[in-house]
């Protein structure tokens, strides 16, 4: 596969293309942290609650922290659990990987000048006839055109702490130690991560203006964001 670069690409997906929500089934969904503040919000539920109806917990590529999942509907096709009769019923809220489909995304970061460069690779699965529709895209536009730029700093985020916890940092206590649970909840389960916020006092053992304490308290992202910074400090000591 060779990076588009500046290269246009067809696609479009629509009710007039004959595999529509073929892709909605049968799929193995990774689910980021940004995905399930988006996805609990549209549905009206906690964290937990989402995780405890739409999540699965597995193994992933990380040896020492688990991967969450989406969880698919028990039926014959095993389709999504937001698939409706005419389509996805969480479309403006969709997950990260539907809404970056067709294109896949890499990072290659440059420690010493502490930057980092993105490629995009079109996939093209044989099922999918939305690459024969005539529409054409830049990667620049496909990605505004799907809200992709926020998502991306986000997963920028997530990546530099996913690496952190594939160094094991965890003290030596074992997969679903006291520490790696609370990474978890930090990462997934806001609602709980907050109460634990306000009842440890960390923002102000860390001396957080007024400002930002208020946001943190306010907004799922910007709790997200102390999250990643927090857990860089305690696990990796940054």
């Amino acid at each position: 596969m060779e990076p588009l670069g500046r290269a246009s690409f067809r696609f479009a997906c629509h009710p007039g293309v004959a595999c529509y929500m073929k892709c909605c089934r049968d799929q193995n969904l990774r689910l980021y942290p940004v995905d399930i503040i988006r996805l609990k919000h549209r549905l009206a539920l906690s964290s937990g609650e989402f995780l405890e109806r739409h999540a699965m917990v597995v193994r992933g590529d990380n040896p020492f922290f688990p991967t969450v999942m989406l969880k698919m509907a028990d039926n014959h096709g095993r389709s999504c659990p937001f698939l409706g009769s005419e389509g996805c019923t969480v479309y403006e809220e969709r997950p990260n990987a539907c809404r970056t489909y067709p294109l896949e995304r890499a990072v290659a970061r440059s420690a010493p000048a502490g930057r980092s460069e993105e490629f995009y690779f079109l996939t093209n699965h044989s099922y999918c006839l939305g690459h024969q529709e005539e529409h054409q895209w830049t990667v620049p536009e496909w990605l505004r055109n799907q809200r992709l730029l926020d998502d991306n700093l986000q997963l920028d985020q997530w990546a530099v702490l996913d690496t952190l916890f594939a160094t094991n940092p965890w003290r030596g206590e074992g997969a679903a130690g006291p520490m790696q649970r609370l990474a978890f909840m930090a990462c997934y389960n806001l609602d709980d991560f907050r109460q634990y916020v306000q009842a440890q006092g960390l923002m102000e053992r860390l001396r957080l203006n007024k400002a930002r304490q208020r946001q943190i308290m306010a907004d799922d992202a910007a709790l997200l964001r102390f999250a990643y910074e927090w857990l860089q400090q305690v696990l990796g000591g940054n």
